[in-house]
């Protein structure tokens, strides 16, 4: 049996959506514990694109299917990075059987990451949602998005910053829905440590943050004090053109704290 993390720790959690400017939600994003085994937690957001229903939708489908299989997961002897990929390929082949019948074309991002009961962790992902992973403010990891501007930065043509407030960051170069295969990343972390924070969230709230503020900001209040000051800054920020925005925090902690 795997053990979960050593009891002198604790894992703290909080979710946060908003509307944002929009006429409609399409992001969703869910927080799941496992059924059977503490320990063991999925985070998800999903950014739908696709006309006024088709967009939720497709986030709808992502949520549905990571909580069926999420249900079946067997933390013990499964393999977690098979389960997201599942997850993705699932939800990539339903929304494209959904665009079928619809006169929309619905289409999501995909970012989920698996806390392991052992400690450790696994995300994947599929268009400009973003997982960060940070330990005591500092930048470990980050997803890479699967984008337009992405691609200049790749090729040295934009900074990190010129990226952010581009014109065409909205550009996808893939998703799930599309005609082409998604293309998903993956990323393990071996083992998560007291000062880490994992945030999954969709563009509308990274757009207005660099990396240093978010670390910053998730290592100084807890994930559901982070959650509520990520929207409310990044609703000030947009200065009411704001795109749906959500989040997943998770913060692990010693238990004294």
């Amino acid at each position: 049996m795997p053990q979960p993390l050593p009891p002198g720790f604790r894992i703290s959690a909080a979710t946060g959506i908003h509307k944002g400017d929009r006429q409609y939600q399409q992001d969703q994003v869910a927080l799941l514990q496992h059924p059977r085994i503490k320990g063991c937690l999925l985070g998800v957001v999903a950014d739908g694109m696709g006309g006024r229903s088709g967009g939720r939708e497709a986030a709808d489908q992502v949520l549905l299917t990571a909580r069926q299989l999420f249900e079946r997961f067997d933390p013990v002897g499964d393999d977690s990075a098979a389960l997201l990929r599942s997850v993705v390929a699932q939800a990539h082949m339903v929304i494209k059987l959904t665009a079928i019948s619809a006169e929309q074309e619905p289409h999501s991002t995909i970012a989920a990451f698996l806390v392991l009961p052992k400690g450790d962790c696994q995300w994947a992902h599929v268009g400009d949602s973003r997982i960060y992973h940070f330990h005591q403010g500092r930048l470990i990891h980050r997803t890479r998005d699967h984008s337009y501007v992405q691609s200049l930065v790749d090729r040295g043509e934009l900074s990190e910053e010129q990226a952010r407030v581009h014109p065409d960051s909205n550009i996808l170069i893939g998703c799930l829905g599309s005609e082409a295969e998604p293309p998903l990343d993956e990323h393990r972390i071996a083992q998560l440590a007291p000062g880490d924070v994992l945030l999954a969230c969709s563009d509308g709230l990274w757009h207005y943050f660099n990396d240093a503020e978010l670390g910053a900001l998730l290592a100084a209040v807890s994930p559901r004090d982070a959650a509520e000051l990520l929207v409310d800054k990044a609703r000030s920020r947009a200065r009411g053109g704001g795109d749906n925005l959500s989040l997943v925090v998770v913060g692990i902690s010693p238990l004294e704290d």
